[in-house]
């Protein structure tokens, strides 16, 4: 009788600390060649100059390689898991499994990108906790992030290669780490007065948000995604937070932000980051804020929930 084949590694999460453009390139094209060589497929993520990059030190194996540009594919931090997803799902039959790098913070990130991006590192162990198949590489530059940031890398990944060398972080803080995100939001500079909203006035919170939205000069389509996604926040907030909820605006430089605050708790921690069933009734407004807006803030506890939804203008 032949052997059993040997069962695929479970899901294997591990950040690249490296200094330098030279020593990306190196430890990048080497995680990829492992995958090519072991006929995995292999998705990357990073800028587009480092695509060019690794591209010229692939040559010809570049072809066998998806690439994808994170200032588009990341720009919304709660998109990326999805696209994990979906990746892993179109290749769920190849039985040799399959690696990704993924590289979602980098120095240009907002503050509040940045905390999602973070977030979202978090959240990719839940999401994938137990799954077999993929093989994550995410890349963090030594020389041009924030040392609380490098930290947190360590603590959000089980794993930590650096200097050509892999080996499990004593920081790892476990699977369900999502605690930190539960504090509330930073209180914003100056934001309009409170709009309260209930069922009967859902439609004067969506001219409301037309009205702000052409006031910061913001364009279509993005001035109607904007109307949607707040609408549909709203909604759940009338449906799942106690029946109301309070709308303010501000405009920091770029961007319109609208922030929904609530009574109702988000239990789920990867809400909106799941796509809904296509027969699924209700539970699509965070995923619908999400695929529409450039950024969603997300903070819940038994005492209510935020959502900021930022869009740029």
């Amino acid at each position: 009788m032949p052997p059993d084949p040997a069962p695929l590694p479970v899901f294997h999460h591990e950040a690249l600390l490296y200094r330098g453009l030279e020593e990306f390139v190196a430890e990048t094209v080497s995680f990829v060649d492992d995958g090519l060589r072991a006929d995995q497929p292999v998705l990357v993520a990073v800028s587009q100059p480092k695509i060019g990059l690794l591209r010229e030190a692939l040559g010809g194996r570049s072809d066998r390689v998806v690439f994808a540009d994170m200032a588009e594919l990341g720009r919304n931090p709660a998109r990326l898991i999805p696209a994990w997803r979906r990746f892993a799902e179109e290749h769920a039959a190849n039985p040799a499994g399959l690696r990704g790098v993924g590289e979602p913070i980098w120095p240009q990130r907002s503050a509040a990108e940045l905390a999602e991006s973070q977030r979202h590192e978090a959240l990719v162990n839940l999401a994938f906790a137990g799954a077999p198949q993929l093989r994550l590489l995410c890349p963090y530059d030594l020389d041009a992030l924030d040392g609380a940031v490098i930290d947190e890398a360590r603590h959000s990944h089980p794993f930590v290669r650096a200097a050509g060398a892999s080996s499990a972080s004593p920081g790892f803080a476990g699977s369900g780490r999502a605690a930190p995100y539960d504090r509330p939001l930073a209180e914003p500079p100056a934001p309009s007065p409170p709009f309260e909203f209930d069922a009967d006035s859902l439609g004067e919170l969506r001219d409301l948000v037309h009205a702000r939205g052409v006031a910061a000069m913001l364009r279509e389509p993005h001035l109607s995604d904007l109307v949607l996604a707040v609408g549909e926040i709203a909604a759940n907030s009338v449906r799942h937070g106690g029946g109301r909820g309070v709308l303010r605006t501000w405009t920091p430089p770029g961007e319109l932000v609208c922030e929904i605050r609530d009574r109702g708790h988000i239990a789920d921690p990867l809400a909106g980051r799941r796509e809904p069933p296509a027969d699924a009734v209700g539970g699509r407004g965070l995923w619908i804020a999400n695929q529409l807006c450039d950024l969603v803030e997300v903070r819940s506890s038994t005492e209510g929930s935020t959502i900021r939804l930022h869009v740029r203008t």
